[in-house]
């Protein structure tokens, strides 16, 4: 038998911990907490009595909750009917009065959710894709024919064993159907929810399906058309439909697309009610199953095999083009803090109450801020700028407007962006630290969503005009004034604003549809909005003679979308390895 080809990264095997001396029910000694969903927490376990390892789902029965005993117990019921080789099955239920504890089988594998996460592009091959299609559809289809519904259908709830056997988990939010039909659910995932369980509506067998198509599109592209940060964005990304399916996959047969298209519409009535119909029309188009459950074993043998006993960590495809994650929290924390120290090395020394060692440690101190909590390091930079403009000597009252101008914006902006993004701070002191303005929108756009980059691309642009005109001016008003003065009058000033909010824009809004190549594409076009206004305003300044650019924008733009492509690459697919805000009620 051939061996199946390497396609993850090799990892160093990490020593494994010494499991905590913690039992469930005296009995469950638990292993490893494997993840938290809608309505608890699952553990990993062995059982003392039996020998052997289960999942055990822990519900909280606290009345802060909502879930009471008897919902725990309706629950395990509907779990424990569902007896089908692509269902996790349920052994046992017990509550202990604090928690409801559901015991059920144990699979050794992975996830959909942390696959995805080690492949390149966090995309299936099409015969991977109809496997796992093929599965979940069949798990679905009895569910349904037992008056069942799962309403959480994501990467995280379908799992995949060492044998590629496909599995469908979690059927916390399921509810036995009355004879009059399916209602009043409660509970999803953003992202994976219609319109239909957003609204707290009536759902039914469509509800599943469009859930199964949006995993389906998702294990295609590596991008979730719908994921967003709230309910209420993801329901307008579905109004406006997924986009087009051969962008982002090239070579899928187009009747997949169509297909697809169809099940992710908006209203119920355009969706099929029969899952293993979905299957049977798409599974075609795609590939072979048999080949898919074949290539997932070995991805998940050797992810456990490279990884043991961590299940966790990324491992990646290794296949030309493959990506690898960029460490965001370090990077952020140490790009903050130099960009704090660097610019509070310059202000600080302008301050008046701020003499001697006190300057001297201030730069210090905000970059270990910057470190700590990188929203911080943007407001405390300000407010040195700020404070420094105010002890400004002078009859002038230009500096104390500019400096109240910037506390206003710059509060606003913290309060609405800088406090909420963990490189909002680094995409605004960008400006400040660098010699053109208009070099914190590629940032902006890399790290935030369209509304919140071209902000901080606007105040950033201005905050670095300001910045350095009292720098160079040390300070001084007239002087002050006079920088300024040339900056409001001059056409370059206001074209590379207006440029630098559509780079901060239109790179985000681009980059939202989830793919490395969406990323880069965005960081081209937004590459294109400081270009042109730069070329523009030269054109202005000489009456359409060709002029000298304004080349420190345009070397540092150009570097920074180089550097901004980098990262795209590194980071993976916008998302990536996430699905979005679990909610477990709507209103009504």
């Amino acid at each position: 038998m051939n061996e199946t080809p390497t396609r993850v990264r090799h990892t160093p095997l990490q020593s494994a911990a010494q499991p905590p001396e913690e039992y469930l029910l005296r009995r469950y000694r638990v292993l490893e907490r494997r993840g938290r969903g809608g309505f608890g927490t699952v553990c990993t376990c062995w059982d003392t009595r039996l020998q052997r390892r289960v999942a055990i789902k822990r519900m909280p029965l606290a009345a802060e909750t909502g879930t009471t005993a008897a919902e725990a117990l309706a629950e395990a019921r509907t779990a424990c009917m569902l007896g089908h080789p692509n269902i996790v099955t349920v052994f046992d239920f017990e509550s202990d009065g604090t928690f409801a504890y559901l015991v059920m089988e144990y699979v050794d594998g992975l996830n959909l959710a942390e696959l995805l996460a080690r492949v390149e592009g966090g995309r299936l091959t099409p015969d991977e894709c109809a496997h796992v299609l093929d599965s979940v559809a069949r798990a679905l289809s009895f569910a349904h024919e037992n008056r069942v519904l799962h309403l959480d259908i994501k990467p995280t709830n379908i799992m995949i064993d060492r044998q590629g056997v496909v599995k469908l988990a979690d059927f916390g939010m399921a509810t036995l159907a009355s004879a009059a039909g399916y209602g009043d659910a409660r509970g999803g995932t953003v992202g994976y929810m219609p319109p239909e369980q957003i609204d707290g509506g009536m759902v039914d067998e469509r509800t599943d399906v469009f859930a199964l198509a949006v995993v389906t599109w998702q294990a295609l592209t590596g991008s979730n058309p719908f994921l967003a940060k709230g309910a209420e964005e993801s329901r307008r990304r579905i109004a406006k439909g997924p986009g087009r399916l051969a962008r982002l996959a090239p070579g899928v047969d187009p009747a997949v697309e169509a297909t697809l298209a169809r099940e992710l519409s908006p209203p119920p009535s355009a969706r099929d009610a029969d899952a293993l119909e979905l299957a049977e029309e798409l599974v075609p188009h795609l590939g072979l199953p048999a080949m898919g459950a074949e290539s997932l074993r070995g991805l998940v043998e050797q992810a456990e095999k490279d990884d043991e006993p961590d299940a966790g960590a990324r491992v990646r495809r290794e296949r030309a083009g493959g990506s690898l994650h960029l460490p965001e929290g370090a990077a952020a924390r140490a790009a903050t803090a130099l960009l704090a120290f660097s610019a509070l090395r310059l202000v600080t020394p302008h301050i008046p109450w701020l003499v001697g060692g006190a300057a001297a440690v201030a730069p210090l101190a905000g970059a270990l801020a910057g470190a700590a909590w990188p929203p911080s390091a943007a407001p405390l930079a300000m407010a040195a700028v700020v404070a420094a403009l105010l002890g400004t000597p002078g009859d002038t009252p230009v500096p104390g407007i500019v400096a109240a101008l910037l506390a206003v914006c710059g509060l606003a902006w913290w309060a609405v962006v800088g406090r909420r993004e963990r490189l909002s701070s680094a995409a605004l002191l960008l400006p400040c630290c660098l010699p053109s303005p208009a070099c914190g929108s590629a940032l902006a756009g890399f790290a935030l969503d369209p509304v919140p980059a071209a902000l901080t691309s606007c105040l950033g642009y201005l905050t670095g005009c300001v910045f350095h005109a009292s720098v160079s001016a040390s300070f001084s008003p007239d002087a002050l004034v006079a920088a300024l003065g040339a900056q409001l009058s001059d056409p370059a000033f206001w074209l590379l604003l207006a440029g630098s909010v559509g780079c901060g824009a239109l790179s985000s809004a681009v980059a939202l549809r989830g793919s490395v190549a969406a990323g880069i594409l965005g960081q081209t076009l937004g590459l294109g909005c400081l270009v042109v206004p730069a070329i523009l305003a030269a054109s202005m300044e000489n009456s359409g003679i060709w002029a000298a650019l304004d080349w420190p924008t345009l070397v540092l733009a150009l570097l920074l979308f180089v550097l901004m492509c980098i990262a795209t690459v590194l980071r993976g697919p916008l998302y990536e390895g996430t699905e979005g805000e679990e909610l477990d009620e709507f209103p009504e």
